[in-house]
């Protein structure tokens, strides 16, 4: 696993919104989302970073073999890059974002539990 995707300090950690990878706001800055870049492109992008992550969430699982937890698989993201992720993270993405995830064939799963 690179040092890269793991949150420097835990002082202004967010969560990305589709995929609930946790990274300070500089790394989804620098290095954009391991999982989500393609479509989300936070690298290089502020306004992308504050749009697609929330620093509201709750709890953190530090993944190391995401293909063999039932945890990750439980939480769906068994198929994601090694990392830390939340639980749960609070907000939504802007509709935009959505439109253009659905024209490419992914199906955006909110991961903000507390709704349920």
């Amino acid at each position: 696993m690179s040092m890269d995707v793991i949150p420097k300090d835990l002082r202004s950690v967010r969560a990305c919104l589709v995929c609930s990878l946790i990274k300070s706001f500089e790394q989804f800055e620098y290095d954009g989302c391991d999982n989500c870049d393609e479509f989300l492109r936070m690298k290089n992008n502020r306004d992308n970073v504050y749009d697609c992550t929330s620093s509201n969430f709750d709890g953190m699982i530090a993944v190391m073999s995401p293909e063999d937890s039932w945890v990750c698989k439980w939480q769906r993201i068994n198929r994601f890059c090694k990392g830390v992720y939340a639980i749960s993270v609070a907000g939504r993405l802007p509709n935009s974002v959505v439109r253009e995830m659905k024209s490419r064939g992914i199906v955006y799963r909110p991961r903000d539990m507390s709704q349920r």
